[in-house]
């Protein structure tokens, strides 16, 4: 259910896999503990608000409970496992409109973005995750939509891309399929709503990637999916970074 949470794509369209110019991409580097004391402003007032975001974030309070009394040891906030459990939570299904809007709200960033709570919440946990993790990991994302890509350049997910250590949980697609190397990805463990049997690793927007391989089915009948794009984490890209704080016109 989470690989490939977002509905892009026209039928019959090829999705090109490039940098996202557009995406909400604040990895808050330098202002964590300023982003951390705003959030708190931020979170009433999407609450208020109402919508999807006050249903999910409502929903989340019993699993939230659950696995922060359980399993946190880490550093992670009530909040934090919060915003994991919304995000990763059925009902409502959050996860499409809010990585529609880190996808191409850049420029709406400052003024009308509606998701900052939720936004550095994850950040925050991903990297709060990655201080008891492994440097990188190697995840495996299964859809059934149809890329563009070329070996060689370098591509953003652009949003907050869902993978699993599991490669062999087939029933999300196969027909483009990706093999990753993240470097700023972190396994959630046992804190998404589904438990951990789904071995997720969550991947930030900010991480940059090239493309090492795209193989295809048609040169080898034992592939996976019918095309595999491996990638290998590079970089990181933060055209956002710590702009609430300086408010700088994007052009």
């Amino acid at each position: 259910w989470f690989w490939c949470r977002v509905h892009l794509r026209q039928p019959g369209l090829n999705y090109p896999l490039d940098m996202v110019p557009d995406s909400v991409d604040d990895m808050y580097k330098g202002c964590i503990k300023e982003m951390g004391e705003k959030v708190t402003e931020y979170l009433q007032n999407e609450i208020n608000t109402g919508g999807i975001f006050k249903q999910a974030w409502k929903e989340a309070e019993k699993s939230a409970s659950r696995n922060y009394n359980s399993v946190n040891k880490d550093k992670l906030s009530y909040n934090h496992v919060k915003a994991i459990c919304a995000y990763t939570g059925g009902q409502p299904m959050i996860y499409p409109v809010f990585n529609q809007a880190v996808r191409t709200n850049r420029k709406e960033y400052t003024t009308s973005f509606q998701f900052h709570s939720l936004h550095f919440l994850l950040t925050d946990a991903l990297r709060l995750l990655k201080e008891n993790q492994q440097s990188c990991h190697t995840t495996y994302r299964r859809t059934n939509m149809e890329f563009a890509g070329e070996v060689n350049k370098e591509i953003r997910f652009g949003f907050f891309a869902s993978s699993s250590l599991n490669k062999e949980i087939s029933r999300f697609g196969n027909k483009s399929c990706f093999n990753i190397t993240t470097c700023f990805g972190a396994d959630l463990k046992s804190y998404p709503n589904m438990g951990k049997h789904e071995q997720e690793v969550l991947i930030p927007p900010y991480e940059v990637f090239k493309v090492t391989a795209v193989l295809e089915k048609k040169n080898d009948e034992n592939l996976w999916c019918d095309v595999v794009y491996e990638l290998k984490s590079v970089n990181t890209l933060s055209n956002l970074n710590c702009n609430i704080f300086n408010k700088t016109t994007i052009n």
